[in-house]
């Protein structure tokens, strides 16, 4: 779960389902080593002039040494990218997500918009 605050004071609010590439590594690796999951999610948008809704999907590569990680995604939602970096402890995780969601170029106008996240994460597994 993710909550947070963008640009234009857009309020975000984010539930996501992951599935982690390297399940049977150790949970705190002594060295520096490349990981990453599968993230599916849902978001509602919303400001003082109007609310939305948001799915995405994308694959987010992290780099994580022990209890701290640094992270970074490019996925779909026409394109999004995202800067993270965070404290696990166990099975819960504690991070500041920086992300930015515009179309790409693809089509004029095109304003993005940027966040500042922060998440809450409990493996279940």
């Amino acid at each position: 779960m993710e909550y947070g605050r963008g640009d234009d004071r857009t309020n975000l609010l984010r539930i996501a389902v992951v599935d982690k590439w390297r399940k049977s590594q150790a949970p705190d690796p002594p060295e520096w080593r490349l990981a990453g999951y599968w993230e599916v999610s849902a978001a509602l948008w919303d400001n003082r002039d109007e609310s939305t809704a948001d799915v995405g999907f994308a694959p987010v590569f992290r780099i994580e040494r022990r209890s701290i990680y640094l992270e970074a995604a490019l996925g779909f939602h026409l394109v999004q990218a995202h800067i993270s970096a965070g404290i696990r402890t166990g099975r819960n995780q504690f991070g500041l997500h920086a992300q930015h969601l515009s179309n790409g170029a693809l089509n004029r106008p095109n304003p993005g918009i940027n966040f500042l996240l922060v998440r809450l994460q409990y493996d279940l597994e």
